[in-house]
């Protein structure tokens, strides 16, 4: 079962022999939407390989407060993971379902072997590094260059593409500690934003209009 999914989702980026020895030494996990997959501190055992859902990275600084720094979807592992697997170093990111997730765990041991013995490893790799890379430079741009009725916009369209949907479901406290604001400035944007015409606010659920 494990190997027919990594054919559907991984074919055109491993070849049949590197599929074959993930399937036999990785483990599928179901994650439902919300719940923790790392957390803060922890050390990491294996590397994720996302079969479906979305996943969202997030940092935090010393007060406790978080900043979204990117999402993953499916095909996509994460850079900064791989880089505490390979320094056997704790996780500086905490990681959260955004969906309902299903990813296989690779173990470590075989990280530096496939390194080694597969082409098509090394690239999903280093394309892995350069992908979060340019995304995590993306956040930077925003924070220092983009207000944040800005950010918020972008941040909600974000949102709609990766749920396939224009229903949200974030309170506004949820929205703000993503984008590392307070819940008193992101009502009063999305109030704006509603007045505008560009969403509809309900209870716990925002609903793009004209976004």
């Amino acid at each position: 079962m494990i190997l027919n999914k990594l054919i559907e989702n991984f074919s055109t980026t491993f070849e049949r022999p590197l599929l074959e020895e993930i399937a036999e030494s990785g483990r599928i996990f179901e994650i439902a939407e919300g719940e923790k997959i790392i957390e803060i501190g922890e050390y990491i055992k294996g590397m994720p390989l996302l079969l479906s859902g979305a996943i969202k990275i997030l940092r935090e600084d010393g007060d406790g407060d978080e900043l979204l720094l990117y999402y993953l979807e499916r095909g996509d592992t994460c850079s900064m993971t791989m880089a505490c697997c390979l320094g056997d170093a704790k996780s500086e990111i905490r990681a959260i379902a955004e969906t309902d997730v299903e990813l296989v765990m690779v173990p470590i041991r075989k990280m530096e072997e496939w390194t080694a013995k597969y082409k098509s490893w090394r690239n999903f790799v280093f394309d892995s590094y350069h992908n979060r890379l340019n995304e995590l430079l993306t956040t930077v741009d925003s924070i220092a260059f983009k207000n944040m009725d800005e950010r918020l916009v972008a941040f909600l369209r974000e949102k709609a593409r990766i749920a396939k949907s224009k229903l949200i479901t974030s309170t506004h406290q949820e929205i703000a500690y993503d984008l590392h604001s307070s819940r008193v400035v992101i009502s009063r944007l999305l109030k704006k934003l509603e007045h505008l015409g560009k969403i509809k606010l309900h209870r716990n659920q925002i609903e793009l209009l004209d976004l």
